[in-house]
């Protein structure tokens, strides 16, 4: 199979507005030119021809599995480790519970501040369910470590911090954790498609994340739920639902988990989602995750050097060591929300995390030097010029 070579052969294989600069793949990824051919396979002749046939013919009950398998090389995962389907809340819960009962005698969650907010309501959520007196103990990022004791039952944390896009050492932590008795979840969120992740290599637990950022799948996409295999078949399947039954077409009574990662099937598959993920999935299968991160850092460290150059009010949150960072490039700046939206007015699309982060996402795909060298010129001329100022970017859209 031919490579493609990053961004170089991958540019041309993404939809992307004339005039837009798309530093916002770490939150919503571009459109993959293959996804709507292949949906629309899904829908006019699986769907529209095969009709309930296409559960077999076309491979639809499957897809769970076999897209699982797939993103599992992503994220440096065993063969049928991998399940792919509902979202992210709802992976890491199933993930969360497990590991709980993997560890029943321990009543300590620790996760960090810098935690996505989904993970932390889930858990607390979780934890108000089980009523067995868990508690949900959060300390600062870098603080993880030194936290880690024979108290904690479940170590809870996304690897690369949404807002500063710090990047937590999975090996080093699963190992400390390990020692110490404790199950991990991983969230690969701002991972997976981002940087070389490996799952089996860290001795990981459980992992999860989502694929509509940097694997470019749609907005909603699917979720994935990683299990070492060494848990597959004794891990508890909180969300005991239909598709995760040994026999779901027996249609018995009692709940009894299958065998495997296939447990952590809840309900029926996103098929038309999935088509989507696919689509992308086969641009995934051409490209080396290594060549994706050598450019990532080497575009990070550009944006870096011309914005510090350029405007000295934005102050980097970001770490500057390549091992510390994932594929984002953060700012901190007072005046945040508006610049951004006078950067997006402008065709430089990134987002805002409150209370003060401007995130910009380095998507190597479809992002280069030429683009990261204008969007700097830009995010100057918003802020040397203090035209976020404007009356008309200071108002808060619903989604930020």
């Amino acid at each position: 199979m031919t490579r493609y070579r990053v961004y170089d052969d991958t540019k041309a294989l993404f939809h992307l507005p004339e005039g837009v600069i798309y530093l916002d793949g770490n939150s919503l990824g571009a459109l993959p030119l293959g996804v709507a051919e292949r949906v629309n396979r899904v829908i006019t002749t699986e769907w529209g021809n095969e009709l309930i046939r296409a559960w077999n013919s076309a491979g639809w009950y499957a897809q769970p599995r076999h897209v699982g398998d797939r993103i599992a090389r992503l994220i440096g995962a065993e063969a049928g480790s991998v399940m792919v389907g509902d979202t992210l809340s709802l992976k890491v819960y199933q993930a969360l519970a497990a590991a709980l009962d993997m560890n029943a005698s321990r009543k300590i969650v620790l996760s960090d501040t810098g935690n996505f907010p989904t993970d932390l309501y889930m858990a607390e959520g979780l934890i108000a369910t089980l009523g067995r007196g868990h508690q949900l103990r959060l300390v600062a990022p870098e603080e993880i470590d030194a936290a880690l004791s024979e108290e904690v039952a479940v170590l809870y944390i996304t690897e690369v911090d949404y807002r500063t896009g710090r990047r937590h050492d999975m090996a080093k932590l699963t190992a400390k954790a390990h020692a110490l008795g404790i199950v991990t979840v991983w969230d690969l969120a701002h991972s997976a498609g981002a940087l070389p992740v490996d799952l089996a290599g860290s001795g990981a637990d459980f992992a999860a994340g989502c694929t509509y950022k940097y694997i470019n799948a749609g907005p909603g996409a699917p979720a994935f739920l990683y299990v070492a295999p060494r848990h597959a078949d004794s891990a508890r399947a909180a969300l005991s639902g239909w598709m995760g039954h040994a026999k779901p077409f027996a249609f018995e009574l009692g709940y009894a988990a299958a065998g495997g990662v296939e447990r952590m099937r809840v309900g029926t598959p996103p098929v038309l989602a999935m088509a989507a993920l696919e689509a992308s999935l086969d641009i995934w299968d051409r490209v080396d995750i290594a060549e994706v991160r050598a450019r990532s850092l080497a575009l990070g460290d550009l944006l870096v050097a011309e914005v510090e150059r350029r405007c000295p009010s934005l102050k980097l949150v970001t770490p500057r060591a390549h091992e510390h960072r994932g594929s984002q490039v953060s700012f901190a700046f007072e005046g945040g929300y508006a610049a951004m939206q006078a950067l997006i007015a402008r065709g430089v699309i990134g987002d805002f995390r409150a209370p003060d982060i401007m995130r910009f996402g380095i998507t190597p795909l479809y992002i280069g030097e030429t683009e990261v060298l204008k969007a700097a010129e830009i995010i100057e001329e918003v802020i040397a010029g203090e035209v976020w100022r404007r009356p008309e970017y200071q108002v808060v859209n619903a989604v930020t």
